[in-house]
């Protein structure tokens, strides 16, 4: 199968005044149509860094980028959906309102955007709240709806910023299992920054490890679980734990 996003040997380093501040050191993996890809790694070693280059927020210093076998700058739209840890939806705006904002920012609202809005709406629980304010939804609905704010655009690529670290415990087990069946139902390719181990492994098909900054691919690891089982079912499988101290021994194997 062709890949969808190739990263290749990818080098990428802050730089101010005080110096140059190595972040990314020859990052290499692809990512096929319809892979959830969870990448893990310590704190401040780069994760987001990754995300921004794969968005085209950042141009890498070394080695690039492909999206379809073309630089993103090579192309037009860029078909790449970023959702944040944070929602972000617009207090003065309904709910309809907000799915609707990139579309209005695109300048392409008609008939087949809106009807496909009011599809995911409905699908998905949210079509009687359509009319609301964001303040009048819970936390877990509200992720819903930044998440068909940018299904609405038809990505290519989703990138997801640790997008249930700011819901408590219960909340974001609920959401990540919503989140996680929407995009398989909707075959959308996906790639999830998380801290949360047991949330990589109930979510993706393969997780990559991040070392240290400057952060290197410390290991690739692939899943397998049964189809049918949701996210929140793959936690009760025997083979989640296995995985699970996998991740961890990596992440932890000079302690």
């Amino acid at each position: 199968m062709e890949p969808l996003l190739e990263i290749n040997h990818v080098n990428y380093a802050y730089h101010s005044m005080q110096g140059e501040t190595p972040a990314l050191q020859n990052i290499h993996f692809t990512v096929c149509k319809g892979d959830f890809i969870a990448v893990v790694g310590p704190s401040g070693c780069g994760k987001t860094t990754l995300l921004s280059l794969i968005a085209g927020l950042l141009l890498p210093e070394e080695g690039e980028i492909l999206l379809n076998g073309k630089r993103l700058q090579e192309q037009s739209n860029n078909p790449i959906g970023y959702m944040l840890q944070k929602d972000h939806l617009l207090e003065w705006r309904t709910i309809w309102k907000n799915i609707q904002l990139g579309l209005e920012i695109q300048g392409n609202i008609n008939s087949a955007s809106t009807a496909y809005a009011n599809s995911l709406l409905k699908n998905y629980g949210l079509y009687d709240f359509k009319d609301k304010r964001p303040c009048e939804l819970s936390g877990g609905m509200r992720q819903r709806a930044a998440l068909i704010r940018t299904l609405v655009l038809n990505p290519t690529l989703l990138l997801l910023d640790e997008p249930f670290s700011a819901l408590d415990y219960q909340t974001r087990l609920k959401v990540a299992d919503d989140i996680g069946m929407i995009i398989k139902q909707e075959e959308k390719t996906a790639i999830l920054v998380t801290h949360d181990l047991s949330e990589a492994v109930s979510l993706a098909n393969r997780v990559i490890v991040l070392s240290e900054r400057p952060a290197q691919i410390a290991a690739v690891v692939p899943l397998e679980f049964e189809e049918s089982l949701t996210p929140f079912e793959r936690r009760a499988a025997p083979q989640f734990k296995d995985y699970f101290n996998i991740i961890w021994k990596e992440l932890n194997h000079d302690e």
